[in-house]
């Protein structure tokens, strides 16, 4: 039985060795470039052995093979998918749509041990792909990933957690192929259960798995910048604060009680606020966008900052650089269990409900 699944499978191995093998062609020479680019731009620039401009030697280090960059990102971001399209939905539902499945049941093989191998072929190399992809894409961008110094901006792409998103959408397919035994509409379900999933974990999940720490500073009219809502009143907007690889998750002004600061506050204390400055451009997330104050009004905004000072401040929300494992390792245990909790789902439906 097992050399049956390895048969049925093999194709879908090979490509997928194809694949890392052409991966491996590409990103091998590149990403000694790379390395080569940092040891004689950047190193030197960041270790103050060099008199060069550092903000120049960063813009030429992350020029490099930009188009590739993208699609790399790219890559690990659906890898995960595809596996789990491509390999986890037709794994019952092509035999349960063409009946071949009685077959090998009339062979001494039970329903259970009949799965339980497919799951354990198939699903470990899905695992085991996604990581080979995973270890190779966070191998080519460690030295770019090492100086722009926000790890968690790329967390979904790089390291552990993809195995653990493999394994997820693997288990999401074969799921969807028991229940529906359809094999284009189980890898069409499969594709939409396993992106909202992601989203979903992504966006209110992962911020609460660890409690955040909260940094709090006084009000820095050096840093602080302003926007329009709109075309509504300016508002003060406090710069980003210096937490090398940190998850900042919010930077608000508060007050002793952790109030948010009302706008009506900044138009009563800083009424000259923008004033003879057109707002800056709105941003992509639809008109809210902050920046620097002029030289022309910086007193003004200090005497503002001043007065705001003795009853607001500056409040960080964010996780440390030293959680990003905790993080890689909580989040892949959370995806390998849902998968072992669909693979057990699957295996006690064939047995029990299947005919």
């Amino acid at each position: 039985m097992t050399w049956l699944a390895w048969r049925q499978f093999r194709t879908q191995a090979l490509v997928a060795a194809g694949a890392l093998v052409v991966l491996a062609l590409v990103m091998v020479p590149t990403g000694l470039h790379v390395r080569h680019v940092y040891d004689t731009t950047i190193a030197g620039c960041t270790n103050g052995t060099s008199r060069g401009d550092c903000s120049t030697a960063i813009e030429y280090f992350f020029s490099q093979y930009h188009q590739l960059q993208g699609w790399l990102n790219f890559l690990m971001a659906v890898v995960p998918a595809i596996l789990g399209v491509f390999w986890g939905a037709p794994l019952v539902a092509r035999e349960l749509e063409s009946g071949t499945y009685r077959l090998a049941w009339t062979q001494s093989v039970t329903r259970t041990r009949w799965l339980a191998l497919k799951l354990a072929v198939v699903g470990a190399s899905a695992m085991a792909v996604a990581g080979l992809f995973s270890l190779g894409v966070t191998w080519w961008f460690s030295r770019m990933d090492q100086v722009n110094i926000d790890q968690f901006s790329t967390f979904d792409q790089r390291d552990l957690v993809v195995v653990g998103y493999a394994a997820l959408a693997f288990a999401v397919g074969v799921t969807a192929g028991v229940l529906i035994r359809r094999t284009l509409p189980a890898m069409a379900v499969t594709l939409v259960v396993f992106v909202a999933t992601r989203l979903t974990f992504q966006t209110w999940v992962r911020p609460d798995l660890l409690a955040a720490r909260h940094l709090r500073a006084p009000l820095a009219a050096q840093t602080m910048g302003f926007f329009s809502s709109n075309g509504g009143p300016m508002q003060l907007q406090p710069g980003a604060p210096d937490l090398p690889n940190a998850w900042v998750q919010s930077t608000r002004i508060v007050d002793g009680a952790g109030r948010p600061m009302p706008s009506s506050v900044v138009a009563r204390l800083c009424p000259t606020l923008g004033v003879g400055r057109p707002p800056p451009p709105p941003d992509a997330s639809g008109g809210r966008s902050a920046s620097p104050i002029p030289g022309g009004i910086r007193d003004g905004l200090q005497s503002c900052v001043t007065k705001l000072s003795a009853h607001y401040h500056e409040l960080v929300t964010y996780q440390p650089a030293n959680r990003y494992w905790a993080f890689q390792w909580l989040e892949t245990a959370i995806f390998l269990g849902a998968a072992l909790a669909l693979a057990g789902f699957s295996l006690w439906w064939v047995r029990r409900r299947l005919s």
